[in-house]
């Protein structure tokens, strides 16, 4: 439910989700956090995590979320579920997350350079 001056909140977001899910989402911003300053910023249907500017955004769905993280270059890996190429130095790709052990070394890789592109 959204806060009572009508905002998302991020405990709203987690409501109908599996407690997996929130696990998750809160190793994703642990890891987050060890790079530097974070803002959570709430909005309808998801969370921006936030330094200068959005650096991922994390959808929330009943049994997983959806972590969406920028690049400077195409990224090959199984684990990536989507990639859209924004420009021809800009890269979103998308990565379903369903257990906090899923945010691994290769995931915090992605995170911290989704970070500094941001900074």
């Amino acid at each position: 439910m959204p806060a009572s001056d009508g905002k998302p909140t991020v405990a709203a977001l987690f409501a109908r989700c599996n407690p997996n899910v929130r696990a998750t989402y809160g190793a994703v911003l642990e890891a987050a956090r060890r790079l530097g300053p974070v803002r959570e910023s709430p909005k309808k249907t998801s969370i921006h995590l936030e330094n200068r500017t959005a650096f991922a955004g994390v959808g929330t769905r009943k049994n997983d979320l959806v972590l969406t993280l920028k690049s400077t270059k195409r990224i090959n890996s199984a684990r990536i579920h989507k990639a859209e190429r924004a420009s021809a130095n800009r890269w979103y790709f998308y990565v379903h997350l369903t257990d906090p052990s899923e945010v691994d070394r290769e995931l915090e890789e992605w995170l911290a350079q989704s970070y500094v592109i941001a900074s």
